[in-house]
């Protein structure tokens, strides 16, 4: 069954999309200058071929192991986690005794303590991910983790460490020599949140036995077409990633500062708050931009929904849907009249018809909608949508005039934080920090 875009109630007739569709020439344009000085990786994915080879020579090191512990945060932990609950969910489930993957992915004393007092060493290999190596968070729980190996594993503590970082410079690139521990590279020029199907989500995908090559052939069907040094501004116009693109940007001309990610795949959640580190952190420049908003179905029906057909007019919808899931177990026959509508019928069949339901609600409640419909929930539909939403992510930003790659707003909060923690130099920050501390406050019990 094919993967399509159902833009029946996308609500076109209500948007200028025109204005947009019109830039794909000087789109393509930039889409071929760009893929041919190796700016947009996470389009030509030029590293594929070296980095199945690096996998392939892992394998048997990992498969030594019963733990993996992977740190990081952001980019580094989103797209792994997402994949872990979409393809590996019996490590959540009663009876589990496979591998484990343990993701520390905040500044969080209780968890890691738990890591590191549960933990058993020698049967855990610790993954530690930060492209530019000085990321503190990350590497903060590096230098506590690396003495806990080293206290239990004495000399061999490195067989237990795996860094993925810059392939040259960095501190973790530093280590990596220093100590002739196992490194694989983030390529240049890919950000953490456009990374997922490099070594940063693949060493864990890999580790749990998910199908890598299925994950970027299926990216590659999408990002293929847009890396092609020859790309038409018809052809660009013709792909699924510029309508999108196309579309919100027409969507945030108009007002509408939302866009909801709506998965009716349950296992497949946690790609909402990959997209939304993805939508926020690339659009949200220079006051532009909508907020990404995960939702997962059936839950939220119960819950955020409410604001979403009822709440202000500034709402768009992604909605992720597979027909094709699981029945599951069936409905008794004897059950009571009031629920005689389900006597029978597939458990399954209730997640499908709860998901028709809402889609028909948020369309008639004025929510341009775009459904997702993938024929399957195997990992090429998941390297599919990861390449979609990356390149039309890509694509909204040109668009708007800003730049989707970098992420200038979040070094403001990381430089104050290190200015707290007294690192050397930032005398700027420190002094704004002492203002704020010692001026007047408002302080009221509650």
């Amino acid at each position: 069954m094919a993967d399509i875009l159902d833009w029946t109630n996308a609500d076109l007739d209500r948007l200028n999309t025109a204005c947009h569709e019109d830039k794909a020439g000087d789109l393509a344009a930039r889409l071929r200058a760009e893929t041919g000085a190796g700016r947009l990786p996470f389009l030509t994915m030029p590293y594929e071929a070296k980095l199945k080879k690096e996998l392939a020579a892992l394998k048997t090191h990992l498969d030594r192991f019963d733990h993996m512990l992977l740190l990081g945060i952001g980019g580094s932990a989103l797209g792994a986690r997402a994949l872990q609950k979409a393809f590996y969910p019996q490590q959540d489930r009663p009876g589990h005794d496979g591998p484990s993957l343990w993701i520390a992915d905040n500044v969080d004393a209780y968890t890691l303590d738990a890591f590191l007092a549960e933990l058993p060493a020698e049967k855990t290999v610790v993954v530690t991910v930060s492209k530019s190596g000085g990321t503190i968070e990350t590497v903060g729980q590096y230098f506590i983790v690396k003495e806990w190996m080293k206290e239990r594993l004495g000399d061999g503590w490195t067989e237990n460490m795996l860094l993925v970082t810059d392939a040259e410079a960095g501190f973790l690139r530093g280590e990596a020599d220093a100590y002739g521990i196992k490194a694989l590279p983030v390529p240049d020029n890919l950000g953490g949140r456009y990374s997922v199907l490099s070594a940063v989500g693949l060493i864990p995908a890999l580790f749990l036995g998910m199908d890598i090559n299925s994950l970027m052939a299926g990216a590659r069907e999408v990002t293929a077409p847009l890396a092609n040094p020859a790309l038409t501004g018809d052809a660009l116009a013709g792909t699924q990633a510029f309508r999108l693109a196309a579309w919100a940007a027409a969507l945030m001309d108009k007002g509408f500062t939302e866009m909801i990610f709506f998965a009716y795949i349950p296992l497949w959640a946690s790609f909402g708050d990959w997209f939304a580190q993805l939508w926020a952190e690339s659009l949200g420049k220079e006051g532009k931009g909508s907020q990404p908003v995960p939702a997962v179905g059936v839950t939220d029906q119960h819950s955020v929904n409410q604001m979403f057909m009822d709440g202000v007019r500034n709402k768009a919808c992604l909605f992720l849907t597979c027909p094709n899931l699981p029945a599951g177990p069936k409905f008794p026959a004897d059950l009571p009249d009031q629920f005689a509508y389900v006597r029978g019928k597939d458990f399954g069949e209730l997640l499908q018809a709860e998901g028709l339901g809402t889609r028909m609600a948020l369309s008639a409640s004025g929510v341009p909608l775009v459904e997702m419909r993938l024929g399957a929930d195997g990992p090429r539909q998941a390297g599919k949508l990861i390449g979609l939403l990356g390149a039309a992510t890509i694509l909204t930003g040109w668009l708007m005039g800003i730049n989707p790659l970098d992420q200038p707003a979040v070094e403001l909060g990381k430089r104050l934080a290190k200015a707290r923690m007294n690192a050397d130099g930032l005398e700027t920050e420190k002094a704004d920090l002492n203002a704020f501390l010692t001026g007047d406050r408002d302080l009221r019990e509650f």
